[in-house]
């Protein structure tokens, strides 16, 4: 058992060597991206696109903050589930203050091998014309700083990029453990997609010559999602993701259970389109598995009372965990310079927090261990009070439609009344 041991501190500590190292790496290309923005007679015309299904906490202050870019050719495109949606109301009257140019419409084409965010995207970009250049695309848990799109556009005047991308970062000050579960989660897949350089949706700017010279939007009219199938596109077109030094703020709140549920939708839509699906498991097996076997084994060999061995797992476990905790600080400190907050409210680690960060560790990784291991066997997707049956990443079926209603919670963002 001893020689198990050895072998297996080893892995997690190498592991945690890894970690660290490629946490160094993305916080050095953070900083070090320098933000050469365009001036406004080079910046072309622009569409962003958002599209609604229910009323998000920070909806509000998401189209305001839509509403105010810094960017001079620019339109809001708003694609709203239907006439019946509560986001319908809230759009409209803010849109009603703008200077830009607002469309809201309806969704006029619900399609059933789909997800309702893909058939809303299709429509969005099938009605643009041709004085548009680019194409933005952004959630609605997310507030844009005044910059955000001419940061998010410059780079594409470049030949060989065709799509730019940020992301998204959770605050770990929230009441639900479900909050600190996917706000370590969520630092473990930024790293990973900065790395590999796949895109997120919630924050992202393509070219619109990709939808003329591929299939991009057949392929999103049979997507569950929009965003890791471009990897695929475009490499066939030679063209990059590029990655900008943007990181949005997310404060909302989210339980366990509604964790889970949209993990196992995200570890399905990584499945079906993710390029590296292998990188994926290796992941899974490293930050997940071998911690798991070594405080088993630990157990195992106190047990039994061969102390050598127990010792050795249960301090190695303790020296991986605490180096993961100072991992999550030195990211959390080296993010804060990059993230913009829009109530000008930084966040503060107290005593009580950097606990609950520390437990938390195991518990995110039995956490994404169960959501990865369920959703290998799902079928059934349920997205915003919507199911879908997916038999494969061009099989989807929505299996029944119904205009949202407040009694459909969404799975990513349950929060505390």
């Amino acid at each position: 058992m001893i020689e198990l041991a050895i072998f297996l501190s080893k892995s997690l500590l190498g592991w945690l060597t890894i970690q660290m190292f490629l946490g160094v790496a993305f916080l050095f290309d953070l900083h070090s991206k320098s933000k050469n923005i365009l001036a406004d007679d080079q910046l072309p015309k622009t569409a962003v696109i958002l599209c609604l299904r229910g009323v998000d906490p920070f909806l509000s202050n998401c189209l305001r903050s839509l509403l105010n870019q810094n960017y001079p050719q620019y339109d809001l495109k708003l694609i709203v589930d239907s006439y019946e949606d509560p986001a319908w109301k809230i759009a409209t009257d803010i849109s009603q203050q703008a200077a830009i140019n607002v469309q809201i419409s309806p969704l006029k084409m619900r399609r059933h091998n789909c997800s309702l965010k893909c058939s809303s995207l299709v429509q969005a970009i099938s009605e643009l014309d041709d004085s548009y250049s680019f194409v933005a695309l952004i959630d609605t848990d997310t507030i844009p700083h005044p910059n955000w799109l001419r940061e998010l556009v410059t780079p594409l005047t470049h030949p060989k990029i065709g799509v730019t991308t940020g992301n998204r970062w959770y605050v770990p000050t929230g009441n639900y453990w479900g909050s600190m579960v996917r706000y370590q989660g969520n630092i473990s897949t930024v790293v990973q997609m900065f790395l590999f350089r796949i895109p997120w949706g919630g924050n992202l700017a393509l070219k619109t010559e990709l939808f003329r010279e591929t299939g991009l939007l057949d392929k999103w009219g049979q997507a569950l999602n929009e965003d890791k199938l471009l990897c695929k596109v475009l490499k066939k077109q030679k063209m990059q993701v590029k990655f900008v030094p943007s990181l949005m703020l997310n404060r909302e709140e989210c339980d366990l259970p509604s964790l889970l549920s949209c993990l196992q939708r995200q570890i399905l839509s990584s499945r079906l389109y993710h390029p590296l699906w292998s990188a994926v498991i290796g992941d899974v097996i490293s930050s997940i598995l071998v911690p798991t076997l070594v405080i088993l084994l630990g157990l195992m060999a106190f047990l039994s009372g061969e102390s050598d061995a127990a010792s050795l797992c249960f301090s190695s476990f303790a020296i991986y965990t605490i180096g993961l905790l100072f991992l999550m600080l030195g990211l959390e400190k080296g993010v804060h310079q990059v993230i913009y907050f829009p109530d000008k409210t930084t966040t503060k680690l107290s005593f009580f927090i950097l606990m609950k960060m520390l437990i938390a560790i195991p518990l995110t990784q039995w956490v994404y261990g169960l959501a990865f291991l369920s959703s290998l066997r799902t079928s059934t997707v349920n997205w915003r009070g919507i199911s879908y049956e997916v038999k494969g990443p061009w099989n989807i079926r929505l299996v029944k439609y119904h205009p949202y209603q407040l009694s459909d919670q969404s799975d990513e963002n349950k929060l505390s009344l």
